[in-house]
């Protein structure tokens, strides 16, 4: 059986510890590798690599070195995108097709941020006769990223491509629950020619590495993504260092339909977007609310589409994979035993692959409808291939139910009325909304997050992908020259 290890200042490192952790297959409920069980000597031997980088050989490079180094590890991220998908797919049983697409977004977010590497730009300020001033951005120095387990390559890649491109050198602890793709990409960005420490990884639990990671005062800024529940817990330990934090936390992502909307276009749409990794995505479009004079039609249809949704192992390549854990199948089950208890009634359901085997973590597809407003499942994350249906009479009351949730991260707008999609688009409470569409084929320069106002807060707040990111993991510093 594999054993990784941690990977600090260019090297593979035991864990101070000695102990080791399971990384389970989600297909089958077995172990397939042992993982580097870290702790706080770990992430601080860690800190200590990436604090020398940045004051060395990594943060002496220009911004158009750092871009050709990432331009580099783009290259080989693309070389090694089969491998890098089928070490994703075992870790998190998603089908190969989303793990190679995971893959493809990673190098794409590579070359996106070493392309804009030397195009942060500061600015000259007009002020009094006789001074001039400037503005520039510097780099934090060492940023810690906490990634989740859902989407490994592609968080790891928005967020730790931005900050490399910015100058930053990276302490990374990946979720336990799945990690091996990302020590894969540890290893090309050495044969890339990164310098020893510019970016480090420590794998372990949350509670035991993570904590020590946002803990740490040699960390400058914390890059979260995860659950309301921990993010609020990763902003605590960081305010004891006045440390800046970036979350990206949960969703409860309305999917609003007017019966003027091309049902053909937003059908299969509104299928993937809750379908994707089998619901578990912040961003899933986990309610669609339908106009009332169409509820009826399409919910047929949408109950036709989930009932033809096949649920199989990652190898199988279906429409769906295992949950991660056999915890968050509980949870997902939970939420749904608890609708029955509601009375809440299931549309449709997709089914079991015969290939699923039997220790694996399946969950099928579910549509509910007619599911009231302030129920939990429609107002809390599932974080699993659940989706919520409830009818609306008009555009106020299909605002009140897309913004009645303590989420605001995306929504997606369907109709043809060009003025209806200004209204709603402007009216909604979402870091991002699609009208039409949804998701737009994962947007690497769309900058991405929460909307936390009006009480929507439970999204976090700061902005991952596009340029918005490069300017978190920056400083505007301001120099005046009084020259006479």
């Amino acid at each position: 059986m594999e054993e990784a290890r941690h990977f600090i200042g260019g090297a593979w490192c035991a864990p101070a510890s000695g102990e080791t952790l399971a990384a389970l297959d989600p297909s089958t409920g077995q172990p397939f590798a042992r993982l580097a069980r870290g702790n706080a000597a770990d992430i601080d031997a860690a800190v200590r690599c990436a604090r020398a980088a940045y004051e060395g050989a990594w943060g002496t490079l220009s911004a158009a070195e750092r871009g050709r180094l990432l331009f580099a590890l783009a290259a080989l991220v693309t070389r090694d995108a089969h491998t890098l998908a089928q070490r994703e797919a075992q870790d998190t049983g998603k089908p190969l097709k989303q793990a190679r697409a995971d893959a493809a977004a990673l190098a794409r977010y590579f070359e996106f941020y070493a392309g804009a590497a030397d195009k942060l730009h500061g600015e000259t300020l007009p002020y009094q006769n006789g001074y001039t001033v400037l503005t520039i951005r510097e780099p934090h120095g060492v940023t810690g990223h906490i990634v989740p387990w859902n989407y490994p390559m592609q968080i790891f890649g928005r967020s730790v491509g931005a900050a490399l491109a910015a100058g930053n050198a990276c302490v990374v602890k990946p979720a336990e629950d799945a990690c091996v793709s990302l020590l894969h990409v540890a290893a090309l960005a050495r044969e890339a020619g990164l310098p020893p420490g510019a970016l480090n990884i420590v794998t372990g639990f949350g509670h035991e590495a993570g904590a020590a990671l946002a803990a740490h005062a040699g960390i400058d800024h914390i890059s979260f993504t995860g659950s309301p529940q921990t993010g609020k817990l990763v902003a605590q330990l960081a305010a004891e260092h006045h440390v800046p934090v970036t979350l990206e936390l949960g969703g409860k992502s309305p999917q609003i339909v007017f019966a003027d909307a091309d049902f053909d276009a937003a059908l299969p749409v509104l299928v993937a977007a809750i379908v994707q990794n089998a619901g578990q995505t912040c961003s899933a479009g986990s309610r669609v609310l339908i106009e009332r004079s169409a509820y009826a039609p399409l919910l047929d249809r949408l109950a036709g589409a989930f009932e033809q949704l096949r649920v199989g192992p990652s190898g199988a390549d279906l429409d769906c994979g295992p949950l991660i854990s056999e915890k968050q199948r509980r949870r997902v089950r939970d939420f749904l035993d608890e609708a029955q208890r509601d009375g809440i009634a299931v549309a449709a359901r997709g089914r079991l692959d015969a290939s699923a085997p039997d220790g694996g973590f399946y969950e099928v597809p579910t549509l509910l409808r007619d599911v009231p407003p302030q129920s939990r499942l429609a107002q809390e994350e599932v974080f699993g291939p659940v989706l919520a249906a409830m009818p609306f009479d008009d555009e106020a009351q299909a605002l009140a139910l897309a913004n009645g949730t303590p989420y605001g991260l995306v929504a997606g707008v369907w109709t043809r009325d060009g003025a209806r999609q200004m209204r709603m688009a402007r009216r909604v409470r979402a870091g991002q909304v699609f009208v039409n569409n949804y998701g737009a084929g994962g947007g690497v320069e769309l900058p991405f997050g929460g909307a936390p106002s009006g009480g929507a807060r439970q999204s976090g707040h700061g902005r991952e992908k596009g340029f918005e990111a490069l300017y978190g993991f920056t400083v505007l510093k301001t120099i005046a020259i009084r020259h006479g």
